[in-house]
């Protein structure tokens, strides 16, 4: 039987990590073209919230570099604000249970 422990160290390697991060920043960095996109043409659009959890989920410099590059969502205060402030909170969380 698997241990726990070994199965969490397997997974949560450096490079998974890193993976990870990297996949959600470019999926968050596209949903803002996308948003951008469909708000141009009138079309569906993904929501705030959406985009907010995708940001929570680890994606908040695509989030925050699509709101520049596309110039999307700059003049909502929640977001020229929340998404830099979640990206600092979790880069905080990050050292904090890197330094324990």
């Amino acid at each position: 039987m698997i241990d726990f422990n070994e199965l969490m160290q397997a997974i949560f390697t450096t490079r998974n990590i890193i993976i990870y991060l990297v996949v959600i920043n470019i999926l968050t960095f596209l949903a803002m073209w996308w948003d951008k996109h469909e708000a141009k043409v009138g079309d569906w659009r993904i929501s705030e919230k959406a985009l907010f959890i995708l940001v929570l989920l680890g994606g908040g410099i695509g989030g925050i570099l699509g709101m520049y590059v596309f110039r999307h969502k700059t003049k909502k205060w929640y977001f020229k604000f929340g998404f830099p402030i979640i990206l600092i909170i979790e880069i905080i969380l990050a050292v904090y249970l890197m330094l324990t």
